[in-house]
C-alpha cells in the first residue's frame, strides 16, 4: 500500500513539474525590442541613405566641395554657414558649427571637413535611438499632422516588426477621416496584418483601447495605434489626442513610444509641430518623412538641436522596407558624401 501511494505521489509531481515548465515556456513575455529583434545590418542602413538623401547629398555636398576646394579665408566661413542654412539645419545650429569649426582652426580644408562632420555627429550624440517596446503588449501611439506620411509610416513599422519576429496589430483610431481607416486597411491586408477599427464620427480613445485589449486576446506583442491627424495648433483636437494616451496607460497598459511623424519637406515649421505635439502628448521619438523627395535633409539636425528628442526613424522612399532606423554617423556620412 505504501509503495502504491508512493508511486502516485512521484507521478503527481512529475506532472506538476511537467505543467510549470510547459506554463513558463507558453508565458508571454514583456517584449524589448533592444533584445528580442536583430540589428538592422548598417550596411543597409547607410545603403538607403545614400539613395534616400540624394538630393541633399548633391545640393549640401556640391556647395560645400565648391568651398573645400579653396582657402579657409571669410568667405569660406560665410559659404559653410550658407549651405548648412540651405539644407534647413536652422540659423542658430548653423551659426554654432560653424562658430565652433572655426575654433578648431583647422589648417586645410580636409581638417574643415573632419571638424564639421564631428560637430555634425555632436548634434546627435548621447541619445537613446531604440524602440522602447515594454509591456505585453507594447504600445507604440503614432501622431502627426495631415499629410505627413503617418499612416503609412504606421503600416511599416508594424510590417518591419513582425518580419522581426515581434506580431504587431493596428488600432485605427482615426475616426474623423473614412479615408484613413480605408487607407490603413488597405495597407494591412496588403502586408497581412490585423487591424481593429471604429465607426466614423466614433470616440477614437475607445478604438485605441479595443485595439489593445485585442491584442491581448490574440497574443500579439505590439499594438500600432493610429491617430487623426490634427493641426498642432488646434488646443481641442491636442486634447482629445492627451486622451487617447491616457486611456491606453490605465488598466495595466503602458504607452512605451509616442512617435511624431514630420514631413521632411516642411523645413522649420516641423519644429513648431513638435513642440506643440511634445506639450500634449509627450513625444518620445521623431520619424521623418519624405526625405527622398527634399533637398533640405539637415532638418534632422534642426530637430534634436532645438528640441533634444531624438530622431528614431526616416522614410526615404515608398517601400517597408525604406523605413530605417536613424543612424546618426551614416546619416551625416550620406549628408557629406558629396563632398
Amino acid at each position: 500500500m505504501f509503495l502504491v501511494v508512493a508511486i502516485v505521489v512521484a507521478v503527481a509531481v512529475a506532472l506538476a513539474v511537467a505543467a510549470f515548465l510547459l506554463w513558463r515556456r507558453r508565458r508571454p513575455r514583456a517584449t524589448d525590442v533592444r533584445r528580442d529583434a536583430p540589428t538592422v545590418p548598417v550596411d543597409a542602413v547607410a545603403g538607403g541613405l545614400e539613395g534616400g538623401l540624394a538630393r541633399t547629398r548633391r545640393a549640401l555636398g556640391e556647395r560645400l566641395a565648391g568651398l573645400f576646394g579653396g582657402g579657409l579665408d571669410a568667405a569660406f566661413w560665410t559659404g559653410l554657414e550658407e549651405a548648412l542654412l540651405a539644407a534647413d539645419v536652422g540659423v542658430a545650429a548653423a551659426v554654432g558649427i560653424v562658430e565652433r569649426v572655426r575654433a578648431a582652426a583647422p589648417a586645410d580644408a580636409g581638417a574643415a571637413r573632419a571638424a564639421l562632420r564631428r560637430e555634425l555627429a555632436a548634434v546627435f550624440a548621447g541619445r537613446d535611438r531604440s524602440l522602447a517596446l515594454r509591456g505585453d503588449p507594447a504600445v507604440v501611439v503614432v501622431v502627426g499632422v495631415n499629410g505627413s506620411g503617418k499612416t503609412t509610416t504606421i503600416a511599416k513599422l508594424a510590417a518591419q516588426l513582425q518580419q522581426r519576429g515581434l506580431p504587431a496589430l493596428l488600432a485605427a483610431a482615426d475616426t474623423f477621416r473614412a479615408a484613413a481607416t480605408e487607407q490603413l486597411g488597405v495597407w494591412a491586408e496588403r502586408l497581412g496584418l490585423e487591424m481593429v477599427a471604429g465607426q466614423q464620427g466614433g470616440d477614437p480613445a475607445a478604438v485605441a483601447f479595443d485595439g489593445l485589449q485585442r491584442a491581448r486576446a490574440r497574443g500579439k506583442k505590439v499594438v500600432v495605434v493610429d491617430t487623426a491627424g490634427r493641426l498642432h495648433s488646434k488646443h481641442n483636437l491636442m486634447e482629445e489626442l492627451g486622451k487617447v494616451v491616457r486611456v491606453l496607460g490605465r488598466d495595466g497598459g503602458e504607452v512605451g513610444e509616442v512617435l511624431l511623424v514630420l514631413d521632411g519637406t516642411t523645413g522649420q515649421n516641423g519644429i513648431a509641430q513638435a513642440r506643440a505635439f511634445t506639450a500634449a502628448v509627450g513625444v518620445t521619438g521623431i520619424v521623418l518623412t519624405k526625405l527622398d523627395g527634399t533637398a533640405r535633409g539637415g532638418i534632422a539636425v534642426a530637430v534634436e538641436r532645438e528640441l533634444g528628442i531624438p530622431v528614431k526613424l526616416i522614410g526615404v522612399g515608398e517601400r517597408v522596407e525604406d523605413l530605417l532606423l536613424f543612424a546618426p554617423e551614416a546619416f551625416v556620412d550620406a549628408l557629406l558624401g558629396g563632398s
